[in-house]
């Protein structure tokens, strides 16, 4: 059973995330947590307090073995869009996208996360 926690509507843009996800995506929840905790990108605290509420929900629900779960999915989607504008020279104006994204974690244990792997691949 996986055990989900999401930010929806997060001030910051998805590439930004994204590749902090890509480095903690595979990973121990722990150790997750300790690689997030050193890099000094703004994103990494929003993806660190989504995945200490997945953990926090996989207690609530009694998980067995919290100390063993993974990330399984790190997925940051985009959000909707402040769209403002952006007064230029000679009467133009260039738009301005404040995009907000939606960050879902999902945390597993390793043997479930195995066995989906093994499901996947067909010999």
């Amino acid at each position: 059973m996986a055990y989900t926690a999401t930010h929806k509507y997060a001030r910051i843009s998805p590439r930004k995330v994204r590749a902090l996800a890509d480095l903690v995506r595979g990973k121990f929840a722990d150790e997750a947590l300790d690689i997030l905790r050193f890099q000094p990108h703004r994103g990494a605290r929003m993806l660190e307090k989504v995945i200490k509420s997945a953990l926090g929900n996989a207690e609530h629900q009694q998980a067995p073995g919290v100390d063993d779960l993974v990330v399984v999915d790190a997925r940051i989607d985009g959000g909707p869009m402040f769209k403002r504008i952006r007064p230029r020279a000679r009467g133009m104006a260039f738009g301005i996208k404040r995009r907000m994204s939606h960050i879902k974690v999902s945390l597993d244990t390793v043997a479930t996360a195995a066995e989906q792997d093994a499901g996947g691949v067909r010999e």
